[in-house]
């Protein structure tokens, strides 16, 4: 059966192992094709209930005393996320603070650790904000920053770094290399088990950047030989707005990492407040502080949720509808003026695609405003379009893209104005 027949998308969805998911999400209009959960997820039904307990159950008559239970769970919570979407062992994750926060922490101590090396790389497509820190790292010690550029839009490399394109940066001068798993912009994944490779052989670390990727595809951080990576939990991992975020270091790299700033739940004895600080050896030595439980317990609901579900089988349906993706934009978008910015083999790719073009910000915002399509755009020029494989169908997709198609055709996107829009 042809993609272009609205029955291929149907027939997905009876066959889909993953569909029973989908009424688990809070899903107020059906109408809505919502295509940007790699941007936020949707809202788990079992959150609601979950929060409400921690609410009235522990917080409201334990108050202080809950902390004897509480204490540890950013510890827990981190080994519930190593096992369903990292492939990480206990003892190597941790449920805590920003992606940026605990960006800084990483990168700030594979500085430390490669003493005299003046050198950091990353690329020109990397997620601003982790470019941001590393401007500000190179400016603050003096370091040499060297940003590849790998030109979006290229059919070669869609901003994919590979061995062969990093090599020629790498010396003995280089600390570390920091990417992401899933390039924000184009969709195209890393390889890194290939990067980490490579930069070990330089004596060098690696700093991956997992928010586009976790909760879409399996990571297997023990298996490739991951050194240092950190991640969100709201996009493909659902756990809500600002949820907590993680950070992974092996085992292997514990009792060498000093981070930049030293919390007290770091402290090797916590509650003898000491005067000196004294980092803890495992895990808990890359803590600040207070992790917010009720953050946690919407992580918790949501990576179960994944953990149950298995994430092969999740990697398969971002395979496959990203596949489907594709096929509607070759047959419908092509000819209006769109180009594919996301790798065509699906190993190469994650859970989003990226489709540029010239009036991709006023046909995003049309489509949110005119036909309950909610992409997201993102500068100079694309629209990204995701399944997230716990709440999305397959026909939710086959439906967004027809009033893409349609929009752009009937040029309506025209009547759109761009002023006063602060999210896109």
């Amino acid at each position: 059966m042809n993609v272009t027949e609205r029955q291929f998308a149907l027939d997905l969805d009876a066959q889909d192992p993953l569909a029973r998911y989908r009424e688990l999400f809070i899903n107020d209009d059906p109408d809505i094709c919502y295509l940007d959960g790699n941007s936020l997820g949707r809202l788990p039904k079992k959150t609601i209930s979950v929060v409400n307990e921690f609410l009235t159950k522990e917080w409201g008559p334990k108050i202080v005393n809950g902390w004897a239970d509480w204490i540890d769970e950013a510890e827990t919570t981190g080994d519930l996320i190593g096992r369903a979407a990292l492939g990480a062992s206990a003892g190597q994750v941790l449920a805590c603070d920003t992606t940026s926060v605990n960006f800084y922490q990483l990168v700030g101590a594979a500085l430390a650790a490669r003493p005299g090396r003046k050198t950091i790389i990353t690329d020109k497509g990397n997620f601003p904000t982790d470019r941001y820190i590393l401007q500000g790292l190179a400016k603050q010690h003096g370091l040499i920053l060297i940003e590849i550029d790998n030109e979006m839009g290229s059919d070669s490399t869609h901003e994919r770094i590979t061995p062969e394109i990093l090599e020629p940066y790498m010396s003995d001068d280089v600390a570390f290399a920091s990417f992401e798993v899933i390039q924000y912009r184009s969709g195209a994944r890393n390889e890194i088990q290939a990067i980490t490779d490579l930069a070990r052989k330089f004596g060098a670390l690696t700093v991956w950047d997992a928010s586009h990727a976790v909760g879409a595809i399996n990571l297997n951080l023990d298996k490739y030989g991951a050194d240092l990576v950190v991640g969100c939990t709201y996009k493909y991992g659902n756990s809500g707005p600002g949820s907590p975020a993680w950070l992974y270091v092996s085992h292997r790299m514990q009792r060498e990492l000093q981070v930049p700033i030293q919390g007290w739940f770091a402290q090797r004895d916590q509650f003898a407040m000491g005067e000196f600080f004294e980092k803890n050896d495992g895990m808990r030595g890359f803590q600040i502080a207070s992790p917010s439980i009720v953050g946690l317990r919407c992580v918790n609901t949501a990576f179960e949720m994944i953990a149950e579900a298995g994430i092969d089988a999740i990697e398969e349906k971002c395979a496959q509808g990203t596949e489907m993706m594709i096929g509607l934009y070759e047959a419908w978008l092509k000819d209006l003026g769109f180009t594919l910015n996301t790798p065509a083999l699906p190993k190469e790719r994650g859970g989003h695609i990226s489709l540029a073009h010239p009036e991709a910000k006023r046909i995003a915002i049309g489509l949110r405003q005119l036909k309950k399509v909610i992409p997201d755009y993102r500068e100079p020029n694309s629209i990204r379009v995701a399944i997230s494989p716990l709440p999305t169908s397959y026909v939710e997709i086959w439906d967004g893209f027809a009033r893409l198609r349609d929009l752009t055709a009937s040029r309506e996107y025209e009547q759109i104005s761009t002023k006063d829009i602060k999210v896109t």
